[in-house]
C-alpha cells in the first residue's frame, strides 16, 4: 500500500508573512499596470472627458478622435517612417559592430585586449562635449543626413561589456581549439558557432539598442534641419506644442476645444510611439530574461 502523502502544513507566521508578500506584489502591480491602463483608456475618450478628468479606469464616452487627428497629420507617417529607418538599421550596425568588438575582447589570446578595454571603459568617465562631437560630425560630412542617427553613438560600452561577459562565461576556450583543428577560420568560427550560441545576449542587444535608437531625440535636434527626416519623436514634440500654444486672437470656445484636444492627443501619441516597442518586447522577451541573468549563476 503506498504511503500516503502528508501536506506540510504552514505555520501561523508563515501564513501572516505569505499574506504580506502577496499584498506587496498586488500593490506592485497594480501601481505598474494603472498607468498604463489610464492612458490607454484616456486616449480612447471624448477630448472633454480627459480634459475633466472624468476617466478613471474604463474609457468614458467612448471616441477614436484622438488617433484621427493623429493619423491625419503626414508628419506622423513621415516620422513613424524615419524612426522605422534608423531603428532597424541603426539596430543591426550596433548589434554587429557590439559583437565584432566584444568577442574578440572575451578570447585570452588576444594580444592586448585589456588595453583596449581600458581605453574603452574610459569613454564612459569621460566625454569629448557636444561642440567637439558635433564638429566631427560635420567634418564627416553627417549634417542633415540619416546617418548622422546612426553612427555617432552606434556602440554603447556597456552593451560591450556584457557581451564580452557573455562571451568570457559561454564560449570555451575547448570550443575554440576543437575549431582550430578542424580548420575553422575566427570568422567562420564566430559565424557558425559563436552567434548560433549566442541568442540571449544577442537578444538583449537588439532590444536595449532598438529601444533607445527609437527614443532617441537629442541628435535629431542637434544634426538634422530638414524636416522630412525628423523621426517620430521630434514629430510629436512638435504636434503637442503647436496645438497647445495659441498664436493670435481666438475665440474662448475654439480655445478651450483645441487644449481639450490637445490634452487628448497627449494619450494618443504616447500609445502610438510606445506600440512598437510593445510588440517587439513579446518575441525577444524569452532570450532577454536569459541574457539579463549573466554573471549571476555560472557552471
Amino acid at each position: 500500500m503506498a504511503a500516503k502523502s502528508m501536506k506540510i502544513k504552514d505555520s501561523f507566521s508563515d501564513r501572516i508573512f505569505l499574506t504580506i508578500v502577496y499584498i506587496f506584489l498586488g500593490i506592485l502591480t497594480i501601481s505598474v499596470l494603472y498607468p498604463l491602463i489610464y492612458i490607454v483608456s484616456s486616449s480612447l475618450s471624448s477630448p472633454a472627458a480627459v480634459s475633466s478628468g472624468r476617466v478613471w479606469l474604463l474609457p468614458v464616452d467612448f471616441s477614436l478622435q484622438g488617433y484621427k487627428v493623429v493619423f491625419k497629420n503626414p508628419q506622423i507617417i513621415t516620422g513613424y517612417t524615419n524612426s522605422l529607418i534608423y531603428t532597424t538599421f541603426g539596430t543591426i550596425i550596433s548589434v554587429s559592430l557590439t559583437v565584432l568588438i566584444a568577442y574578440p575582447l572575451s578570447r585570452k589570446n588576444f594580444v592586448g585586449r585589456n588595453i583596449l578595454m581600458i581605453f574603452i571603459v574610459f569613454t564612459m568617465l569621460f566625454y569629448g562635449g557636444l561642440i567637439p562631437t558635433y564638429l566631427v560630425v560635420k567634418e564627416l560630412g553627417m549634417i542633415d543626413t540619416r546617418w548622422s542617427m546612426i553612427i555617432p553613438n552606434a556602440i554603447a560600452v556597456w552593451q560591450v561589456i556584457i557581451a564580452r561577459t557573455f562571451f568570457q562565461s559561454t564560449i570555451s576556450e575547448e570550443l575554440v581549439e576543437a575549431s582550430e583543428m578542424d580548420g575553422c577560420s575566427d570568422f567562420r568560427f564566430l559565424w557558425s558557432v559563436v552567434i548560433p550560441l549566442s541568442k540571449p545576449i544577442i537578444a538583449v542587444l537588439i532590444l536595449m539598442y532598438a529601444v533607445g535608437q527609437w527614443n532617441a531625440y537629442f541628435d535629431a535636434l542637434i544634426y538634422l534641419k530638414s524636416e522630412a527626416l525628423h523621426p517620430l519623436q521630434i514629430v510629436l514634440r512638435n504636434i503637442i506644442i503647436l496645438n497647445t500654444s495659441s498664436g493670435g486672437s481666438i475665440e474662448a470656445s475654439e480655445m478651450i476645444a483645441r487644449q481639450q484636444l490637445a490634452d487628448l492627443m497627449k494619450f494618443s501619441l504616447i500609445v502610438v510611439a510606445s506600440l512598437p516597442v510593445l510588440l517587439i518586447y513579446p518575441f525577444v522577451q524569452k532570450h532577454f530574461v536569459k541574457g539579463m541573468m549573466i554573471g549571476s549563476i555560472k557552471g
